[in-house]
């Protein structure tokens, strides 16, 4: 029979579905005495995918097909594989195609998941199908819900270093107050004793409680993005506006849910030290977190400062009282270089500080700022800009006046939101103070006055006071205990992050497991779980502002009966009902925890048995994209640390060794459009300006660029004369008059599937694709429009996606898989090009005609005892054994693909067809082709599966070389190579050289001086 991919593969993919080849067991029992030891577990993971209208295209699968390559070796190495797949499947698309349609998102995303499911099966991966799950399915979620009452009845115990029950907290309130906690809470906390707690009220209580809880309530800045009526994380923002659709997005303060993680700051850092991921991937999360050894310093603000209108303060405690500005500095050792101060615009004492004068240019700075995103200001290095407040606060050691500014480098959520400005020692603030012409004092015994001096070695300080002559350690040293002699300041490690917003103003998310009995938020029982989403009729924010579930008929909960109610006058519910929390958790809730499901997914009654998450531990490998570095990856360690704390998950780390894949990156196609500019000037108004006009001329790529390198004057004038009058016309009866400038050539990207292997357009295919172009002229080469082409991201928007089913449908899921990996190092990115395809696909023919014979291509292999002859298949077959074996273990794929074709093409020249080569060469590639391997084992006379049969393993004899191929020198000169035994003696060695023809050649009858000769290595004549 011949080869045909179509039946091969879908008879396999059967096959694996209805006898659930890939199903991984849980070990219930320990293995029966005499039957041996259980199978060592092995968990591969992908990062689940978001199932988005557009389905996958052929980049998606690349970090699949790597990991499907693991899991399969694995089996066949003996391990019990876990390499379960699922779907991220809430999230904003699905809520937005709501809102434009009236569809539920669920249908949508359900419609989706179907679609992402039959092109995930094309490719023949090996997932355990049995274990999907699916963030937003409700029997998923309860459990997402259960976790989030864990984090809010837990709080950080600095003391023993992890998270805690609340009511170990509660005890030690009672009995000791709160002046000896060491805890991870909020700022500010106001000390009290037992007898004080005892007799605060039930509402005092939980005020206080939610200052400790790992989750909570509190006014914060956010990204708040109105067309889309929603927070937003900050990795969800591009270039400052949103990354789905690209709207504005401007900070606003908001009572949102937030998670402490910056409690677990220290451990995720050390945790980096343990875990088997690139250096680049720790490195981006080591500068998230972002953590300075130095002190708090505290700068009163003279009462003098303060804002005329104390209503403004909305801190009743400190109005009218002394204010103070904390900073957090990582080199108190410059505090006498201070010469101003900076403030966050968001700073809560802006408004208090500020002086009338100052009051209109502050506000406006404050409007301005609130439109940039926090990583655009991060980001934003060269431009410099601030306003003074008119306020000026105190030295702490001088007493000297400091103004006080506000500038948007300065973020509120960092550190304290202000920072003590040291122009002589910071390249920042040197370069704001000589942009607002601040003064700037030298402290260091170095010149400054080209730039600041920022290193901490080489110098000592003068015009320092007390810490004249000390250098870095010893003035840091004296300066911290200085200010803590008169209370302005201690020593501190900070960490730039910050506690994760865990609100988002949506409707398609998880439901909070939460409702409010006046003002303050309430757990409902676990028993009771899971609070699924209601039906609402619209999906937009209320009239009133108020989110999504707003909108919910039934979203109240009755404490008499424990369920959810509907109320006719929210404003005036029945007793003992309360309303229900209107936001919905963030898409990382979800995918936060999902790998620990997948260890024991039809558990009803936990997220996973004890005895499941011993058994499976932590992912052994994982694979996704970099671009999840400071979101997904960090969030989950977070989660698995939390867990792990509270008893619930049996590592610190949820992932031991981590693989970024690289991109595969389409190639675009460009079409050409001529393209007009003409000084325009409008009659009798004086206005004159530039404006473009688009011609309907498209020119063919490669006439482009001789164009552009020659500039070919006489065609474009042609051009222009022919296109020149239709525009001027035009433009003559507005009033208007053109006179020709210049030409540009405007570059459109059509769709790359209507461009065939040679980058010729189909011109038909492009009018009817742009009916614009119905009555385009073309301008050919050759009869032909070339396009040009771009490799850059993949992507609807370039119109350059690959669908996958269209490469199976064409050249197999075997090709694909084994192409995708041919392109390159899976971490590197690289250009997908079609055509490359049929390399590999003409490789499969071959590898089928190993095994068969004749023009019908019939079965045939040889069943005779192996004999010499076979030495140099059995010789290639063990390299490749060896090389691919070292390559799975190294994700080195591409390499391993090479090698196949090696080993092919060597044993299709030696004719070896024999069973003892052609059965182990079908188990080595099975992982990287499995359908073609699965029919040829199938062939060779096997029942069931080759996925669990051992994998070959390379026996060192068959690569002795018994042969080497010498290189025959003449006075150093190397003139011909001959193949020789290994075995020879010296002498037999140069009594076959001396007789060869070209030897004789070379030495025109003389005798030669010596001959060198080294065995295994050279041989030369000396003349």
């Amino acid at each position: 029979m011949k080869y045909f991919h179509e039946k091969v593969e879908a008879k396999w993919q059967k096959f694996w579905a209805e006898n659930q080849t890939f199903k991984a067991n849980n070990p219930s029992t320990p293995p029966l005495e005499g039957l041996g030891e259980a199978k060592p577990k092995y968990y591969v993971l992908d990062m689940f995918p978001y199932p988005s209208g557009a389905g996958l295209h052929v980049g998606h699968p690349l970090g699949y097909i790597a990991s499907d390559i693991v899991a399969r070796f694995k089996r066949h190495k003996g391990f019990n594989v876990l390499h379960p797949m699922g779907y991220d499947s809430f999230g904003l698309p699905a809520e937005q195609y709501a809102i434009q349609t009236g569809q539920h998102p669920e249908k949508t995303t359900r419609e989706n998941i179907a679609r992402y499911r039959e092109q995930l099966d094309k490719i023949g991966f090996s997932f355990d199908w049995s274990r999907e799950v699916r963030t937003s399915n409700p029997d998923y979620y309860r459990h997402t819900q259960w976790i989030f009452i864990q984090l809010f009845n837990s709080w950080y115990n600095k003391d023993t270093d992890k998270a805690e029950d609340i009511s170990t907290l509660i005890s030690i309130f009672e009995k000791a107050g709160n002046s000896t906690v060491n805890a991870v809470c909020d700022d500010n906390i106001e000390i009290f004793f037992p007898l004080d707690w005892r007799f605060y009220s039930d509402e005092k209580k939980q005020q206080i409680l939610l200052q400790y809880r790992l989750t909570y309530l509190a006014e914060t800045e956010v990204n708040w993005c109105p067309a889309l009526g929603t927070v937003l994380a900050n990795d969800e923002i591009v270039n400052g506006v949103s990354e789905r659709g690209g709207h504005p997005v401007i900070r606003k303060k908001m009572t949102q849910w937030s998670m402490r993680i910056s409690a677990y700051a220290e451990r995720l850092l050390q945790g980096l030290e343990t875990i088997d991921w690139s250096e680049s991937i720790k490195e981006s999360q080591r500068n998230w977190i972002g953590k300075s050894v130095g002190a708090t310093v505290r700068f009163r603000v003279p009462s003098s400062e303060f804002q005329v209108d104390q209503t403004l303060n909305p801190n009743p405690e400190t109005r009218n009282s002394q204010l103070f500005i904390e900073v957090f500095t990582t080199r108190p050792d410059t505090i006498f270089g201070v010469t101003f101060m900076t403030l966050a615009p968001e700073h809560e004492l802006v408004s208090q500080i500020t002086t009338p004068a100052q009051k209109a240019a502050v506000d406006a700075y404050i409007e301005a700022t609130a439109k940039r995103s926090e990583r655009e200001r991060m980001a934003d290095i060269k431009t410099i800009s601030g306003v003074f407040t008119g306020a000026f606060a105190e030295h702490p050691f001088t007493a000297a006046p400091i103004p006080i500014w506000i500038g948007d480098y300065v973020l509120a959520g960092y550190g304290t939101g202000a920072v003590m400005a040291v122009p002589c020692g910071d390249e920042r603030d040197y370069a704001f103070a000589k942009h607002f012409n601040i003064p700037i004092k030298n402290i260091f015994n170095q010149d400054i006055s080209e730039t600041a001096f920022v290193s901490k070695e080489g110098f000592q300080l003068e015009n320092s006071d007390f810490l004249n002559g000390l250098s870095y350690k010893e003035a840091t040293k004296k300066v911290i205990e200085e200010l803590e002699k008169i209370n302005q300041g201690k020593g501190k490690t900070n960490y730039r992050l910050r506690d994760a917003v865990f609100s988002r103003q949506r409707y398609w998310g998880e439901p909070f497991p939460v409702y409010y009995v006046n003002g303050l938020p309430q757990m409902i029982d676990a028993k009771h779980l899971p609070i699924v989403l209601p039906e609402v009729e619209k999906y937009l924010p209320t009239e009133d502002g108020q989110p999504p579930l707003g909108n919910a008929k039934a979203w109240h909960w009755d404490t008499n009966t424990n369920q959810i109610v509907s109320v006719e006058d929210p404003a005036n519910p029945p007793l003992g009902v309360w309303g229900l929390e209107l936001n919905t958790m963030p898409g990382w809730a979800g995918s936060s925890w999902y790998w620990m499901r997948y260890m024991d997914a039809h558990n009803e009654n936990e997220f996973a048995s004890a005895d499941a998450l011993k058994y499976w531990e932590n992912v052994d490998l994982y694979i996704g994209g970099s671009e999840h570095a400071t979101g997904h990856l960090l969030y989950s360690r977070f989660w698995n640390k939390f867990l792990k704390d509270r008893g619930y998950a049996p590592t610190e780390e949820p992932f031991k060794k981590l693989i970024n894949q690289g991109m595969i990156l389409g190639m675009s196609a460009i079409v050409y459009r001529l393209q007009f500019i003409f000084d325009q000037e409008i009659i009798n108004s004086g206005y004159k300006s530039e404006c473009f006009e688009s011609s309907n001329i498209l020119i063919s790529k490669n006439l482009v660029e001789r164009y552009k390198k020659n500039g070919d004057q006489t065609f474009v004038n042609d051009l222009v004369e022919i296109s020149k009058k239709s525009i001027i016309t035009y433009f003559e009866s507005e009033g208007v008059v053109l006179n020709f400038k210049r030409y540009e050539f405007d570059e459109i990207r059509v769709d790359v599937n209507i461009v065939n292997a040679s980058d010729e357009i189909v011109l038909n295919k492009l009018k009817d694709w742009i009916p614009e172009f119905k009555d385009a002229e073309f301008i050919l080469e050759d009869g032909k429009y070339i396009v040009g082409r771009e490799v850059e991201k993949m992507s609807k928007r370039w119109y350059n996606v690959v669908n996958p089913d269209d490469i199976c449908n064409d050249y197999g899921a075997d090709t694909l898989r084994l192409y995708e990996m041919f392109l390159g190092p899976l971490e590197q990115a690289k250009p997908w090009n079609t055509a490359g395809i049929t390399g590999v696909s003409g490789f499969l023919k071959k590898l089928w005609k190993l095994y068969h014979s004749g023009e019908n291509e019939t079965f045939f292999v040889d069943d005779s005892p192996p004999s010499k002859g076979l030495g140099e298949a059995f010789k290639s077959l063990h390299k490749t054994i060896k090389k691919v074996t070292e390559d799975i273990e190294n994700f080195s794929f591409n390499t391993s693909v090479s090698q196949f074709m090696i080993c092919v093409n060597e044993l299709a020249t030696l004719k070896c067809n024999h069973r003892k080569i052609l059965e182990p060469l079908a188990i080595i590639i099975s992982p990287y082709a499995p359908h073609i391997a699965e029919e040829l084992w199938s062939q060779l006379g096997h029942d069931g599966s080759i996925s669990t049969v051992a994998f070959p393993i390379c026996e060192e004899k068959y690569l002795v070389e018994s042969d080497k191929e010498y290189p025959v020198s003449f006075n150093g000169k190397m003139r011909f190579t001959i193949k020789l035994p290994l075995d020879l003696t010296v002498p037999q060695i140069q009594e076959i050289v001396m007789a060869d023809e070209r030897t004789i050649k070379q030495l025109e009858g003389r005798t030669p001086n010596k001959v060198i000769i080294v065995p295994g290595k050279v041989i030369n004549f000396v003349s």
